[in-house]
């Protein structure tokens, strides 16, 4: 399976913020089925995972449009 875009993560993001996940990266690449070594792709730069950086984004821009509190949003960080 590809990586999701940060637009695709946008959603179940959100439902597993308000069912009180705290830690969203690993519940949805669980869900998503993703590999290990699509959990380890790193990004260009070699610093961040792919899937990680994403699901940040996702949420950056939740908490930008107000759908999620920047509280949720420091829960939801991984490592």
């Amino acid at each position: 399976m590809a990586i999701p875009d940060y637009q695709s993560l946008m959603v179940p993001v959100l439902k597993l913020a308000s069912d009180g996940m705290s830690d969203v990266v690993e519940s949805l690449a669980t869900q998503l089925k993703l590999t290990e070594s699509e959990r380890e792709e790193l990004l260009p730069s070699g610093k961040q995972p792919v899937f990680n950086n994403r699901v940040h984004w996702a949420k950056t821009y939740l908490v930008k449009a107000k759908l999620l509190v920047s509280s949720q949003h420091a829960l939801c960080t991984r490592r």
